[in-house]
């Protein structure tokens, strides 16, 4: 498997998700507490240890060929990757502010980026 390909479907890999929806809360909680270093810290450093560990040691066949490993090959494109980081700093920037609104704007970009191939695979029907 090509390096690109294994950037790509590490992203769905159940570990790399864990480790992301395991992160967050702890992270945001940090962040809320006002503890910056430790909060940013618990936030970014866990998911690119992940990431990187993954991306270099990894099998990601299994996630290739499923059908949400379809769908991230057709639909996951660097502008949704940016945009889930978007909502993704939304969600730091409302846990620093302690406004759960934005918290909840951020996750709300961040699914939306997820599922945006389902709006475009509708509108082409």
């Amino acid at each position: 498997m090509l390096w690109h390909e294994r950037a790509l479907y590490h992203q769905i890999h159940p570990l790399k998700l864990a480790v992301d929806i395991l992160t967050e809360p702890i992270s945001l909680y940090l962040l809320w507490r006002h503890d910056l270093a430790v909060g940013l810290i618990a936030h970014f450093v866990p998911p690119i240890a992940a990431s990187a560990l993954m991306v270099a040691f990894g099998s990601f066949e299994a996630q290739k060929r499923s059908t949400l490993g379809r769908y991230v090959s057709r639909h996951m494109t660097r502008g949704v990757e940016a945009t889930r980081f978007l909502g993704d700093i939304v969600m730091v920037l409302g846990a620093w502010y302690r406004a759960p609104a934005l918290i909840a704007t951020g996750l709300v970009i961040v699914a939306a980026a997820w599922l945006s191939g389902l709006v475009k695979a509708d509108s082409a029907s």
